[in-house]
């Protein structure tokens, strides 16, 4: 399989999130990833970007988000990027039920978590966050030709 690389800008607005849970989706049906895997990299995805909309930029829908799609034959990897407000503790923000939010459930990165084979989040106060989530690619003897 070649590589493929998908980079996407759009602005900070809800009705976003629903175009890149599409984007995965399509990627994940060409990756012949079960319908299962597809689903969770759709929610992984929404809350990534939900965050990055609702907590990095405060729902302001003047900002942009950053979305990178890396696919090799093995891994695929998604980044979720903004310039918003930072996150002041990884640690405590990645607990579940943690929100600053009281609205929202706290469950965002709990789900990135257990959905993905790898999570990586970096942040700087004022700077904004980088949000690198992996999902391995397990070959199937039909998809190796």
């Amino acid at each position: 399989m070649k590589t493929n690389q998908l980079n996407l800008t759009f602005s900070s607005i809800a009705e976003n999130v629903s175009i890149t849970r599409l984007l995965i989706a399509s990627v994940g049906a060409q990756l012949d990833l079960p319908l299962n895997d597809i689903e969770e990299l759709k929610v992984a995805i929404s809350e990534a970007v939900s965050n990055a909309i609702i907590h990095g930029y405060k729902s302001n829908p003047h900002h942009i988000v950053y979305l990178d799609l890396d696919i090799t034959k093995d891994t695929l990897r998604i980044i979720v990027k903004d310039e918003g407000c930072g996150i002041m503790n990884i640690e405590q923000a990645m607990q579940p039920a943690y929100s600053t939010d009281p609205e929202r459930m706290g469950l965002g990165f709990v789900f990135m978590q257990s959905f993905m084979d790898e999570l990586q989040v970096e942040s700087t106060l004022e700077v904004g966050t980088t949000v690198t989530m992996i999902k391995h690619l397990k070959q199937t003897p039909i998809s190796s030709h």
